[in-house]
């Protein structure tokens, strides 16, 4: 739907994607990336969704559900969490927020709807209601040494902590950490917003630029094309508070702390640089090593284009074949090269 922030968007440079809503980049990609990388970025974020859950059953409801403790969140408070089939393979990922009357589920725009009815299937006779994000609530991302100070000096709210959600009228205001919020607006909000932010050197910047950034976080959303491939600590998601192994039952519970207390844990996810391009990275690229020769040993979760060139991907991968060498697509493809990851990452004993 037409309104004042996709006018804004558009007299900024916008380029959209075929499907008009998520943006590909501002007319200068390379300089977006820079920005992501060394400076101040403010991004229109319709790549991703919201599915709001109310009601006096909610908290139990989505416990019930969620791989992290919802009880343990409090009002104004985050937290990572997965939803899974009964195997333990993820159906979503996704970034919960507790304000006063509801819980926010952030995903990808691509599983949202799927994801909202498939849960919704558990309400029955619960005290709970499922609704979508409204086409009246724009999603921003505000990122960089500056985003937190920009913010103060905007909505006066002030913050040191991390995964806290600030309420300011009609916009809620998530801190994941200092260098990085989301946001959600009205329309004309966001236009006020990024006529300040502009005036403050940030950098507007497309859907490649902030999944860039949003990918040196190691947190891996999952998307259609990586639906039901990987077990949540595959993805590192315990390194991130997204399990709890003292909560009680749900789906995919029982293989998830086998995994964590009886198994041996054969892949994990890297935060790698691939010399290559979209056209050959894409999520669910299959992964190869000259150790199980044809056979795949791990999938691209996530990747977008490199300041520098390349792409930097999250890659699930087999453990041991990082000694033998990890190519993209074919054992003769592209080599993968791990970087550090901003988590420490303990295995399972």
């Amino acid at each position: 739907m037409d309104n004042i922030w996709t006018t804004t968007l558009l007299q900024a440079g916008a380029l959209f994607a075929q499907e008009q809503s998520t943006i590909l980049h501002f007319g200068n990609p390379v300089a977006e990336l820079e920005a992501a990388r060394n400076g101040n970025i403010f991004s229109d974020l319709a790549q991703y969704r919201l599915v709001r859950f109310s009601g006096e059953d909610a908290q139990q409801f989505l416990s019930n559900l969620l791989s992290s403790d919802v009880r343990k969140l409090q009002i104004g408070e985050c937290q990572y969490s997965t939803f899974s089939t009964p195997k333990g393979r993820m159906l979503a990922s996704m970034l919960l927020v507790r304000t006063a009357t509801d819980y926010l589920l952030l995903m990808p725009a691509d599983i949202a709807g799927p994801i909202q009815r498939k849960l919704s299937m558990y309400i029955l006779r619960s005290k709970v209601k499922a609704s979508p994000q409204s086409t009246d609530e724009i999603l921003l991302g505000i990122a960089g040494t500056g985003a937190t100070q920009a913010l103060a000096d905007q909505f006066g709210v002030q913050t040191d902590s991390n995964m806290q959600a600030k309420i300011v009228d009609e916009t809620i205001l998530i801190s994941l950490d200092q260098q990085c919020w989301i946001v959600l607006t009205s329309p004309e909000n966001a236009t006020a917003m990024y006529g300040k932010l502009k005036s403050h050197s940030f950098v507007a910047a497309g859907s490649n630029a902030w999944n860039w950034r949003w990918i040196q976080r190691g947190f891996a959303w999952i998307y259609n094309e990586t639906q039901e491939q990987f077990v949540a600590q595959m993805a590192n998601m315990e390194c991130l508070g997204a399990v709890s192994f003292s909560k009680g039952c749900y789906p995919g519970q029982e293989i998830v702390a086998r995994t964590q207390y009886l198994g041996k844990l054969k892949r994990r996810m890297s935060l790698v640089h691939i010399d290559t391009d979209l056209n050959n990275a894409k999520r669910g690229t299959s992964l190869y090593s000259r150790e199980l020769p044809g056979q795949a040993i791990g999938m691209i979760a996530d990747v977008a284009s490199a300041p520098d060139g390349g792409v930097d991907a999250l890659a699930v991968v087999q453990s041991s074949c990082w000694a033998h060498g990890v190519a993209l697509g074919s054992e003769a493809g592209p080599q993968l090269h791990a970087k550090p990851l901003p988590y420490a990452i303990v295995d399972p004993q």
